[in-house]
């Protein structure tokens, strides 16, 4: 899995697929865990799909980043995905923000 990248001094931000689901969960945790720096951001704003497969593949690569000194954000301004993170309660597992730029600047 390829995804598009940004790095901002020592944040990379990537943007999520489409489709976020089981079928893509390997690859996905495969290719955030290999980013370096390990200061993620995560855009989900151009997610469709977002299971559980995609969630739990949030979680694991968050703990595999953290176990490398890393830390996985999340970004979206996307309804849908907001409401997702805030039923499952992941929310309060993944520090959340509206925009990109609130992300990366959070690493300041």
């Amino acid at each position: 899995m390829q995804l598009t990248t940004e790095t901002f001094r020592d944040v990379i931000v990537a943007h999520a697929p489409e489709e976020m689901n089981h079928e893509r969960a390997e690859p996905f945790v495969e290719f955030v865990t290999r980013l370096d720096p390990r200061n993620v951001v995560m855009d989900l704003d151009g997610t469709e799909i977002l299971d559980s497969g995609g969630l739990e593949s949030l979680l694991v690569a968050q703990r595999r980043l953290r176990e490398d000194g890393g830390e996985l954000k999340i970004s979206t301004n996307n309804s849908t995905n907001r409401k997702i993170l805030e039923i499952t309660r992941l929310d309060d597992v993944f520090e959340v923000y509206a925009s990109v730029i609130e992300a990366v600047k959070s690493y300041s």
